[in-house]
């Protein structure tokens, strides 16, 4: 007799515990599940932006040649209507204005990795026609990837080794390949050694991309304190390995944090690149008294010069030729 009592006072204690450990368990389950459709759903957004990046984006070059002058329009709006576009409809929100704006709400910022400087956008308070303060995202001013050395020189990076220099000794302003003004800028320490100067390039682009999230975020959550709301926005660990995997092209960065999930929130940040700076390399070699340029896939080993286009190796009088 004492056994099935014994056995039922188990059973009445336990049973609720394996009830609600069940719960439990399916609600992780149901919880792991939308987050990974939410991670997907961010993926492809960041990948579509990135991808309107590259087929709408127009490199403007000066009539004096490619390598002394070039400047990269991006079609950032495009990029970020794609974005949305894209998260709105994966979010099942494609004919939820409403809900769209909800959801914005938790999107502190999102990061144009431009050719020569960052573009910030992220909501911004303004006081609307009825003076009451409205917020909505804009695009914030562009931050260059500027750098100034020890001689006081200014020099703006790019995603490349594309450089503009402002010399204050004489007041000039330079423009070009760093190969290319090393003989011209030889009072500029940072162009003369190749491999300093990608250092303190990618340095200088990660440093400049990290502060201006870092404000942004920052600007956000007092704003969003204002608002009565408690979740903290914050920037996200990344690796420097990631970091400088993300500088090699233009590219889209996107961050969500503090999503209602469950008990818990939803937080994740989105890459994509845009394969814009990823052009074919030539190299230069002279063959019985006549220069060609082959590309860099079956370049002979004994090239003399390397171009980043077929139009760069043209322009110093190779002749072009074209791989088997």
């Amino acid at each position: 007799m004492k056994v099935v009592k014994f056995s039922i006072l188990f059973v009445l204690i336990c049973f609720p515990l394996f009830w609600v450990n069940k719960l439990q368990t399916r609600e992780e389950a149901s919880k792991l599940q939308l987050e990974l459709k939410y991670n997907d759903a961010m993926n492809q957004a960041v990948d579509d932006a990135a991808r309107t990046l590259q087929t709408s984006a127009v490199w403007k070059e000066a009539e004096e040649g490619y390598e002394s002058q070039k400047r990269l329009e991006l079609r950032r709006n495009d990029a970020v209507d794609s974005f949305f576009m894209t998260l709105f409809l994966n979010f099942g929100l494609w004919n939820e204005e409403k809900k769209q704006d909800e959801l914005k709400r938790y999107i502190p910022v999102i990061a144009i990795i431009g050719y020569d400087g960052v573009d910030m956008y992220a909501e911004d308070e303004y006081i609307g026609r009825n003076g009451e303060s409205q917020m909505q995202h804009v695009w914030k001013p562009k931050l260059p990837y500027g750098f100034m050395d020890q001689g006081g020189n200014v020099i703006g990076f790019t995603l490349d080794d594309f450089v503009t220099v402002y010399r204050p000794s004489s007041g000039s302003w330079l423009s070009g390949y760093q190969r290319e003004l090393k003989s011209t800028a030889a009072d500029v320490p940072i162009l003369q050694d190749d491999q300093l100067f990608d250092a303190v390039r990618r340095t200088i682009i990660v440093d400049t991309i990290q502060q201006a999230l870092a404000n942004t975020i920052n600007e956000h959550n007092e704003r969003a304190i204002r608002n009565g709301v408690s979740y903290t926005f914050t920037l996200p660990s990344i690796s420097d390995e990631e970091w400088h995997n993300t500088i090699n092209d233009v590219g889209v960065m996107a961050f969500i944090q503090g999503l209602p999930l469950g008990y818990s929130s939803y937080n994740h940040y989105a890459l994509g690149g845009s394969r814009l700076l990823k052009r074919s390399n030539y190299h230069g070699v002279i063959m019985k008294g006549i220069k060609y340029a082959f590309p860099e896939k079956c370049a002979p080993s004994n090239a003399l010069e390397s171009y980043h286009s077929s139009a760069d190796a043209a322009k110093q009088g190779y002749f072009l030729k074209s791989c088997p």
